[in-house]
């Protein structure tokens, strides 16, 4: 493997492989199928890099995320490696001529999603490309089971009629024992060498907090751990206050989610890179393809929708190999947020056909008709038309959308954000001044109470409704405010698409996918099981807890995380304090700041004590977030 060896060195500086790249390579090398599942920050990309630079021809990379594609070409592409993606938005014309520069210009890496390989056209051009590799990025999408299943991955394995001597490689960073086996038979890996590497990470202490108030104690951590911090939050308007309070309390913090344009999400993020600030904020959608190898702390506020996600995103501290945090802080109401979000929102059959029937009315698709039509589309208008759950109704969106019914483009930013420039007061003067507005603005400010703080994501249709009006009142009336420069007013052409693959035929489309649905529903509700048992099992160890969900046995504990440390023998001090909470405690029910208060001790000694006691059941923490004797 020394022409491998060379090759890393050439373009990646590095004088020798990590743990399983060399053996992964190597099995590819020699034509096998392979499967490699390295955790998050485990090298994937390069096990199919080298080995594809190691052959004549050009390596196809099937992937389902736009910005790790771009991220990698862009990669490929500094160190003079020739790299092309097939993104969305790329007109047929221009397609074309990126399928001739793969066949004639001497290209090494082709990137698509697997939605592409269902355009025959675009499979008949791949069919007369030099393929030398086939890596299947995020392989679990595969499986029904898994996490994030995408049914187009089900047509990958049809590329095996056209390349029967070609090598698969199939990578994930998390797969459990039946997404294995699912991998395997459904990309139709001839006897496959697979690589796993084990998902203990030795330095990553695995936290699970209990607590009343987790900005204070977001606070005590990145006190203690001043390195670079990823903050993970469920929503944008969540990453906004986060971030805003942390600099308020003299962190320095900037924020990151979907629905930031290109160039503020590079911004914040390189300022976060190059440690200009210590903290970024982060939905999900941050996080993809970012190698920070120093991040000290992950803390996740909000409990995850699975535990593949915060496997990976907890995943994303301590790279480095030294010590690292995980942290999750849970209180009471958590599981009830959670189970509202994730469970309640899931649409069943009635509502599935529902919106599918009223989207088919929406665009005046006749019955027996539709079939390849094309239409814009405003989901919070067609949601206020039929008044439909925005979250329920995206939902059952995107299942149309992964079953092929309809293509639906992933565009759903807010289309319009404001603020009010004026104080309150100043507001109420210009309402008694033009009565004519004030049901539209009343109605602003009544939905949108943090509007005078920040750009504010804004739905119009909404605010019409609530008003009594149409939509085209709302505009007038905003359009009117900003050019008084009582508003900030921001309006994005940002409709989505929408395509219908199918004829219109109601009940017989939905019947058709409906046992999917049903599945997908069940696996949903069973991740979200998984993530509370984690977080509620006081009788094992944290590490213990996720090896054992994917599939890895370990008898012995980490000994960091925070079901080891609160079951190791108490000090003397320690259990002094224990003692003296309980009898406070007796007394009267009492948060933490109070008992560190009464007691004098520190944060952390409260901390920790607090932690020890809910871990043995001697106390609870009540909705209030006061803590009591059991």
């Amino acid at each position: 493997m020394q022409e491998a060896l060379q090759i890393l060195n050439k373009y990646w500086k590095h004088n020798s492989f990590r743990s399983l790249q060399q053996d992964i390579i190597e099995s590819v090398h020699n034509g096998k199928d392979t499967m490699a599942i390295l955790p998050t920050g485990g090298g994937k990309s390069i096990c199919f890099q080298v080995p594809a630079l190691m052959k004549e021809g050009i390596c196809l990379v099937i992937s389902p995320l736009v910005a790790l594609m771009k991220d990698q070409v862009a990669n490929l592409q500094k160190r003079d490696i020739k790299a092309i993606a097939l993104t969305g938005g790329i007109a047929t014309e221009e397609i074309i001529d990126l399928l001739d520069n793969c066949q004639y210009g001497n290209y090494k890496f082709l990137y698509l999603s697997p939605e592409r390989l269902q355009g025959d056209w675009i499979l008949d051009r791949i069919k007369n490309l030099p393929i030398n590799l086939i890596a299947i990025d995020e392989a679990h999408c595969v499986s029904q089971w898994g996490h994030d299943f995408r049914p187009a991955y089900l047509k990958i394995s049809h590329l095996k009629e056209h390349f029967p001597k070609i090598p698969f490689l199939a990578l994930t960073a998390t797969a459990t024992p039946k997404v294995k086996e699912d991998i395997i038979k459904d990309l139709n890996l001839k006897q496959p060498a697979v690589f796993q590497k084990s998902f203990a990470r030795e330095n990553l202490a695995y936290m699970v907090f209990e607590v009343e108030d987790k900005l204070y104690r977001i606070q005590q951590i990145l006190i203690k751990n001043p390195a670079p911090s990823i903050i993970y939050v469920r929503n944008r308007k969540s990453c906004l206050d986060m971030a805003a309070q942390l600099n308020t309390l003299g962190f320095r913090a900037t924020y990151y989610h979907g629905g930031l344009s290109y160039k503020e999400k590079e911004k914040n993020m390189q300022r976060w890179m190059n440690e200009e600030v210590q903290v970024i904020v982060a939905t999900n959608a941050f996080g993809m393809g970012i190698d920070k190898s120093n991040v000290k702390t992950v803390i996740h506020i909000q409990l995850p929708e699975n535990l593949e996600n915060y496997y990976q995103e907890a995943g994303r501290a301590g790279r480095d190999g030294n010590k690292a945090f995980a942290i999750l802080l849970n209180s009471p109401s958590d599981s009830i947020q959670a189970a509202s979000q994730f469970i309640h929102n899931l649409p069943d059959r009635s509502f599935l056909n529902l919106a599918f029937v009223k989207l088919c009315n929406y665009f005046q698709i006749a019955y027996g008709e539709g079939i390849n039509e094309q239409f814009t589309f405003n989901l919070n208008h067609f949601c206020s038309k039929y008044s439909f759950p925005i979250l329920k109704t995206y939902q059952a969106l995107q299942f149309l959308d992964q079953q092929g019914i309809i293509n639906l483009s992933q565009e759903f930013s807010e289309k319009i954000t404001l603020q009010f420039l004026i104080p309150s007061k100043e507001v109420i003067r210009y309402i008694s001044l033009n009565p004519n507005d004030e049901e539209i603005i009343l109605a602003i400010l009544r939905t949108y109470p943090g509007i005078y703080e920040m750009q504010t994501p804004f739905n119009l249709s909404l605010i019409a409704k609530k008003a009594g009006v149409k939509d085209d009142a709302v505009h007038l009336v905003l359009k009117k405010l900003a050019e008084k420069e009582i508003i900030e007013y921001h309006a994005k052409n940002n409709d989505a698409t929408i395509v219908f693959n199918e004829v219109r035929e109601d009940e017989r489309t939905i019947n058709r996918v409906i046992k999917h649905l049903d599945q997908q529903n069940q696996l949903k509700k069973e991740h979200l099981a998984s993530v509370i048992e984690y977080i509620q099992n006081k009788n094992h160890c944290k590490n213990q807890l996720l090896l054992d969900y994917f599939g890895e046995k370990s008898n012995q504990e980490c000994g960091i995380c925070s079901f080891c440390i609160s079951n190791a023998k108490p000090t003397n001090i320690d259990q002094e304090l224990s003692n003296t909470i309980l009898l406070l405690l007796q007394k009267e029910d009492s948060n933490s700041r109070e008992l560190e208060k009464k007691t004098q001790k520190s944060a952390d000694a409260i901390i920790f004590a607090l932690q020890t006691l809910l871990e043995q059941n001697k106390i609870k923490i009540l909705p209030n977030n006061k803590y009591t004797l059991q």
